[in-house]
């Protein structure tokens, strides 16, 4: 099994290109399923999820063509409304096939999901979503079961904020019957983003990027070409890596829009960030100031970079309270950290971070996506060698990491 070795004491400089958005990739890729006509899709990450779901349409019977950063789908020969067991197991995001195979072709039979181990992420609201538009959806032996001569359009109201959840329901009513209303929606870039690739399919999508999202169904969508938006996690996390290492970079590709919240922090925590039309310019201090922040749904902090500021704050100066308030599991990289002699301490879902002088390097092993960058931004400012395992969790969701990291100057390597 891989690992990374990271000796760290480098202070990163340069400016490297952030990739397309997997959250936003993800979802936009399943919608190729509501139509028969090609659709394009650029500036697509090259990663394991990807990969993995798009075997996963391949195995439904999509022709996927892939050209650098463009994939091409032609869902026209699909034969297989069913996404099994064995495909689904690896990647939640698996779920986002159940809505666009049940509105275009009145069944689908998907298998519960797995992915990353950070706490319960039930289904339960996209199958409430979808029984409100008149589908009998059924659990068996581990499977999702949906059937409807056609689905019609339905007032829905979700328990919780749920960004796959919106997503699903989404697909679903651009070919139902009426109009669907969608109140708790998910507010994140990612399902504007998706909500525009909709829209340039001929889907009738208005208010995404708020809580009400309204969609007229219509008999059928057409092929197009989409644009992925970049990845706002990826850019982050790449801030974070350059802000603990007193750096000073510029990511292109990207954008200040997608982050208000982590750049709010970062700029508390003593950096200078300016933002351009399409790329962010940051210049961190010799030492961070600890920052405290709570995460919840878009536009607050977000959770996937919680980790990543668990890291940062490990050597700020200062103390941290960091609650968590979305996953009940994501903590398991503190005492990873407290390996490298982090000082942190955790109560339910709050963690006390206090900055220490330093840290020194040691064998840690990450236990999810973003668990795995907080141990890299670890590494990186950490005296010495740190060596990461279990890094196929990196591959799911950050593209040609080590490339990006050596060419701000990282000494980073994978060992086989």
């Amino acid at each position: 099994m891989d690992k990374l070795l990271i000796e760290g004491g480098v202070r990163l400089s340069g400016e490297i290109a952030i990739s397309g958005a997997k959250n936003a990739a993800l979802p936009i890729l399943c919608a190729a399923l509501l139509t028969t006509e090609p659709v394009t899709f650029t500036n697509v990450p090259r990663l394991n999820d990807v990969n993995t779901l798009l075997r996963l349409l391949e195995q439904m019977g999509v022709k996927v063509s892939r050209d650098g950063d463009a994939v091409t789908l032609d869902a026209s020969g699909v034969d297989k409304p069913m996404a099994s067991y064995e495909m689904v197991k690896t990647m939640r995001a698996s779920i986002l096939v159940l809505g666009p195979l049940v509105a275009r072709f009145g069944e689908a039979q998907v298998s519960l999901p797995g992915g990353c181990a950070i706490g319960a992420r039930p289904v339960d609201q996209h199958i409430k979503g979808l029984q409100a538009m008149g589908a009998a959806v059924s659990v068996e032996h581990g499977y999702v079961h949906a059937k409807v001569p056609r689905l019609k359009g339905a007032r829905i109201f979700t328990d919780m904020v749920t960004v796959t959840g919106t997503e699903n329901l989404m697909m679903a009513a651009c070919l139902a019957d009426g109009e669907t209303v969608i109140e708790n929606a998910a507010r994140e870039p990612e399902v504007v983003d998706l909500a525009n690739c909709l829209a340039a399919m001929g889907a009738q999508i208005s208010g995404a990027g708020g809580d009400v999202i309204r969609i007229r169904g219509v008999e059928k969508l057409h092929g197009a070409t989409h644009r992925v938006m970049p990845d706002r996690i990826e850019t982050g996390t790449y801030l974070c890596a350059a802000a603990v290492t007193g750096g000073e970079v510029r990511l292109t590709g990207t954008s200040a829009s997608y982050l208000d919240a982590v750049i709010d922090k970062l700029m508390d925590a003593g950096c200078e960030i300016t933002a351009e039309r399409d790329a962010i310019r940051l210049k961190a201090p010799a030492r961070l100031t600890a920052v405290s922040l709570r995460t919840s749904p878009y536009p607050a902090f977000p959770t996937d970079m919680q980790a990543q500021f668990m890291a940062i704050n490990a050597v700020a100066d200062g103390t941290a309270v960091i609650r968590e308030t979305i996953f009940e599991n994501r903590f398991m990289h503190a005492v990873e950290l407290q390996r490298l002699g982090a000082d942190i301490k955790i109560d339910g879902n709050t963690a006390f971070v206090k900055g220490v002088a330093g840290l020194q390097g040691a064998t840690v092993m990450a236990t999810d996506l973003r668990a795995s960058a907080s141990l890299i931004i670890a590494g990186l400012v950490a005296e010495g060698q740190t060596t990461i395992e279990r890094i196929y969790h990196l591959d799911r969701g950050y593209e040609r990491l080590e490339e990006k990291l050596s060419a701000l100057g990282a000494r980073v390597s994978r060992l086989r």
